[in-house]
């Protein structure tokens, strides 16, 4: 297997060190401003990073509950999550994280009419929403009648990279890079990074976090444990689906046996063998 210069920015590990440590907050607070809708227009300056474990059950098992966690001078909100994996309901998924963040202001104390603004960002390996052109998506509440954005304390975005196309001379804005620097990070060249990013610092620098070799051994030990889990992950699946694709097809030969239909017309229609077929009989 051929061994690239950088590694990929959708690894979960790779992710959360370009924009989840200290030392790289001004990555994050670019990306930020880049690619979220900001309800008064002002853009971010600072960000703290907060506890991305948001409740008990989740602080039980030790798990982390979102990829990044953060506020900015205002006390807004951040949630920006990376998800490579296709899982359903991950809107709703989305929802739920923006108003556990949006709870836990209470749990700091103070009024309902101090609770602050929170911005969900998404990138996702997938089609979430196969109906919009769109590769980037921005979504609030509004009004059903007039559409008037009266309810502005949530807004989402989502980055659907499956959907993104460009190629990288075809690139003319920022979210366009980033877009390219998530589905491509990984496959771009020295020379594309210089041509392509060569008055972009912010990216050049992702891409020096990228680099493989200014990580250390346990880095990519902890990198290549994703890439292993996430590679079990998608052969569980794929064994689900030819389990249940197998057992359709008997249900399909049982149904046929039953009706009487000759053993070579079933072979033709299900794809068992004869020997298969026969063995439902059984």
């Amino acid at each position: 297997m051929l061994l690239t210069k950088f590694l990929d920015p959708k690894n979960d590990v790779a992710f959360k060190k370009i924009f989840g440590t200290q030392k790289n907050k001004d990555i994050l607070i670019h990306f930020l401003n880049d690619m979220a809708v900001f309800r008064e227009g002002k853009p971010i300056v600072d960000v703290s990073f907060l506890k991305t474990i948001q409740d008990a059950e989740a602080m039980a098992k030790k798990t982390s509950i979102v990829d990044i966690l953060c506020e900015d001078q205002d006390k807004n909100t951040y949630v920006v999550e990376m998800q490579v994996a296709q899982h359903k309901g991950f809107e709703k998924r989305a929802q739920y994280y923006a108003s556990k963040a949006y709870v836990s202001q209470m749990e700091k104390g103070g009024l309902y009419e101090n609770l602050k603004e929170v911005i969900f960002i998404a990138i996702v390996n997938f089609t979430m929403f196969p109906e919009k052109a769109s590769y980037k998506s921005d979504h609030v509440i509004l009004d059903r009648e007039n559409h008037q954005h009266d309810l502005r304390d949530f807004s989402f975005t989502f980055l659907e990279l499956e959907k993104f196309t460009k190629t990288k001379d075809q690139l003319s804005s920022m979210i366009e890079k980033w877009a390219y620097f998530f589905k491509h990070g990984d496959e771009t060249s020295e020379e594309d990074l210089r041509l392509i990013f060569e008055k972009d610092d912010i990216i050049q620098r992702a891409y020096d976090e990228l680099d493989r070799f200014h990580w250390n051994d346990e880095e990519l030990r902890a990198y290549d444990s994703v890439i292993k889990h996430e590679m079990d992950y998608q052969a569980s699946l794929d064994f689900k689906f030819d389990a249940g694709k197998a057992e359709g097809k008997a249900e399909v030969a049982r149904l046929m046996l039953q009706e009487g239909s000759p053993i070579d017309f079933i072979q033709k229609v299900s794809g068992l063998t004869s020997q298969q077929i026969e063995e439902l009989k059984e």
